[in-house]
């Protein structure tokens, strides 16, 4: 009964608008009056070890590096770069968006940071080549989705501190995953583009603006590399390759660039400290959450109900992968990953999934929620853009979500696509 009452709270308190942080801890605070008043005692303590990791260190850091490379003039060199690469195969701004998205998400390790950076430039860009604006947007924030799965991923840190799975493999599991995402939507658009005559006349090849935008390029495509270098080889930690990105992109916005100010850094730290914190006090409360369901042993009886079913193992991953998409919709990426980690990660391991395939599973699915209505993060960002309705936005983005949906499907059916990487980079699996 008490267990019934935590999440009618939680649920009435998220209803209602309380920030997620606070929804929860309300409800755990409410739940421990009602059952076991002294353990009052225990939750500052928990509260601050639950966000008092040193995982913790490399979120925002990564966060802060996406900000710089952002304003240091790092976007328009890939864009321009990506102009130059897709020249041969008549790309128009279309395919120009979703390589982009793939090499920006290889910096940011955000979804939104993607949408917002890129879609500034390229959503007026591409309707000014004659894209619609739905399928402008469209693309945008299907592309974007791909900021979070291919390393390094923000929410990949998340899960890996809640279910004690290495950094390193969980940035290896998600690489295959992410380019398959960018390489089927790129077909998808390709074939739209022709269709619908999208692609611009090719002008007079000029030698000199390619290797002028192909050398510009250069120093945005070695940070992503860099970081997974580093990180999937053991030369550092995911926290000292974060600080390394940070130095980094100072260096290449003030010396290489020269667009970077110190008033741009002061904004991207400001930014940085409200976005990492807000993830941070949701973490500590979360813990105090996760405490209770073990101590009511939920994850024990979720598991007994998922055997209970007598199902196949690829019977349970398709349930799992409809249920993170519905959730989705209603949750954002790092409150879900800690609410349902310690509840269905059990569940998933019994059945034969690794703590890599599942990590990757339950992110990609969580990826497409951002840009699935009410909530949609990347919706809001995009319609903050170009002023379209959210509802028309996600209309313009379904065509390439479905890329997104058969990804997942396939790594849920089959291991390799997200243990193989790993495995040869030397991680147990």
């Amino acid at each position: 009964m008490a267990m019934i009452i935590l999440l009618v709270l939680l649920i009435i308190f998220a209803a209602l608008g309380v920030p997620l942080a606070f929804a929860i801890g309300a409800a755990c605070i409410t739940y421990i009056l009602t059952t076991n008043p002294q353990f009052l005692i225990m939750l500052p303590q928990r509260i601050w070890n639950g966000a008092y990791s040193e995982l913790m260190i490399a979120m925002p850091l990564f966060m802060l590096a996406g900000e710089l490379m952002s304003t240091g003039g790092i976007t328009k060199r890939i864009i321009n770069f990506c102009l130059q690469i897709l020249r041969p195969v008549h790309g128009g701004l279309g395919e120009v968006n979703i390589v982009a998205s793939m090499i920006f998400g290889g910096i940011s390790g955000s979804s939104v940071a993607d949408t917002s950076a890129l879609g500034s430039i390229l959503i007026p860009a591409m309707e000014e080549s004659g894209y619609p604006r739905d399928a402008s947007a469209g693309i945008t924030v299907a592309s974007s989705t791909m900021g979070m799965i291919i390393p390094p991923s923000t929410p990949m840190i998340v899960y890996s501190m809640i279910s004690g799975a290495s950094v390193g493999a969980l940035f290896m599991a998600g690489a295959i995953p992410g380019i398959l995402i960018g390489l089927t939507q790129l077909i998808l658009v390709f074939a739209f583009s022709v269709k619908r005559h999208w692609h611009p006349k090719r002008g007079k090849f000029d030698s000199k603006a390619f290797w002028h935008d192909i050398l510009a390029g250069i120093p945005a495509l070695l940070m992503p590399l860099f970081i997974i270098l580093v990180v999937s080889t053991g030369i550092c930690t995911a926290s000292e390759s974060a600080g390394a990105a940070v130095v980094y992109a100072i260096v290449v916005g003030f010396l290489v660039y020269k667009e970077l100010t110190w008033k741009a850094v002061w904004e991207a730290v400001k930014k940085t400290f409200i976005s990492s914190s807000s993830v941070m006090i949701i973490i500590g409360f979360t813990t105090i959450f996760t405490w209770i369901l073990t101590m009511e042993q939920v994850p024990m009886q979720v598991a007994a109900f998922f055997n209970s079913l007598n199902m196949p193992a690829w019977g349970i991953a398709i349930i799992f992968d409809i249920m993170i998409l519905l959730i989705g919709c209603f949750i954002d990426v790092s409150p879900a990953i800690l609410l349902l980690t310690p509840i269905m990660l059990p569940v998933m391991e019994n059945y034969g999934f690794s703590a890599l395939q599942f990590g990757a599973m339950m992110i990609t699915g969580l990826a497409i929620g951002l840009v699935t209505p009410p909530v949609g993060m990347c919706l809001n960002v995009c319609n903050k853009i170009n002023r379209m309705p959210i509802i028309d936005i996600f209309k313009g983005a379904l065509p390439y979500l479905t890329c997104n949906v058969i990804v997942l499907a396939s790594i849920s059916l089959w291991a390799p696509l997200t243990t193989w990487l790993p495995s040869i980079m030397g991680y147990g699996i």
